[in-house]
């Protein structure tokens, strides 16, 4: 018989502590094309799985010291992503036991004496369903990620970052820590684009998205698009003092990438300019002040010339309200 490809990369553990029994079910299912692993017991069997990653595992229910159902048990807690699909093979037939049997865990049951027909029918379609389960899974983080990064500088899109910065706001919250907003605009920008185009503003807008990613590299801060040739950064458990770093970097690097810009009224090259804020958020305080702030801050570093950071220190209410 012939196998497919897709069944002769398959790998079966089978569980038995009969030795005929498992070679029975080897000779059979090597026939079929499949890859085998073996384990005589329980405790075997875990030591197998974990070192080999089996698609399927053929288990006997009556074994010494872990019988099959505990054995069921123990996989599915290894098995955390539960793509791995265990069949029951086993003398008892009665409600009680195939009732416990998918209790524990089992995709599917069968009793001996086994019917060879019935489980190669079994085995392909359990593994089938387990791979299409993992593609469906690949298929809707692939979906997540594409509907919250943009499409053009690959940096996360602005739905993104008012997802993250309203979760990292009420996170420091909770915890009493500082919370940094950068936001940053690239100097005459619609000068660049009527100078040389927007596929060329598009690679200026990557190039700049790049270097972000580059100076931003702690898991817990993010880079966004904040929307046309404005970018944001949130850094969270960040201080003024780690803010003004960061922000200084983010000059800096933009410079030293010498983009000409023969229309820009503060360089021959691009550039950026930037305005952040820096916050511990209190029970009464208001996320949307904190954008706005950074936002004013921004403005004020364009006012100054462009080609800089300003900081805007928010006040506490008692004193902004006077």
């Amino acid at each position: 018989m012939k196998a497919d490809a897709q069944e002769s990369q398959s790998l079966v553990l089978i569980v038995d502590d009969e030795p005929f029994i498992r070679l029975i079910l080897r000779h059979f299912l090597e026939r079929e094309g499949y890859q085998i692993a073996e384990a005589q017991n329980g405790i075997e069997a875990i030591k197998v799985f974990k070192q080999l990653h089996p698609d399927i595992v053929l288990l006997d229910a009556l074994m010494p010291d872990m019988d099959g159902f505990e054995c069921c048990t123990q996989l599915e807690l290894l098995d955390r992503n539960k793509h791995t699909p265990i069949l029951m093979i086993t003398g008892l037939n009665d409600e009680e036991s195939v009732d416990r049997a998918f209790e524990v865990g089992a995709m599917d049951y069968i009793t001996k004496p086994v019917h060879w027909r019935v489980l190669r029918q079994r085995v392909k379609r359990l593994i089938e369903q387990s791979q299409l389960q993992q593609k469906l899974e690949a298929v809707n983080v692939e979906l997540q990620l594409l509907a919250t990064i943009d499409g053009l500088t690959q940096v996360a899109n602005r739905r993104r970052f008012e997802e993250y910065f309203k979760q990292e706001w009420q996170r420091m919250k909770r915890d009493k820590c500082p919370l940094s907003l950068i936001l940053c605009d690239v100097d005459f920008f619609k000068l660049y684009n009527d100078t040389y185009g927007h596929r060329v503003g598009d690679r200026c807008l990557q190039e700049i998205a790049k270097v972000l990613k580059d100076i931003i590299k702690r898991p817990g801060d993010l880079v966004a698009r904040y929307g046309g040739e404005e970018f944001a950064v949130i850094l969270p458990n960040t201080d003024t003092e780690g803010a003004t770093h960061v922000a200084n970097n983010i000059c800096h690097a933009v410079r030293t990438l010498a983009i000409p810009h023969k229309n820009s009224q503060v360089s021959p090259h691009v550039t950026i300019s930037a305005g952040f804020t820096t916050e511990i958020p209190e029970p009464d305080s208001d996320l949307e002040e904190m954008i706005y702030a950074a936002d004013r801050a921004l403005y004020q570093a364009k006012a100054a010339g462009r080609d800089r950071f300003v900081q805007n220190i928010l006040l506490p209410r008692s004193i902004n309200s006077r």
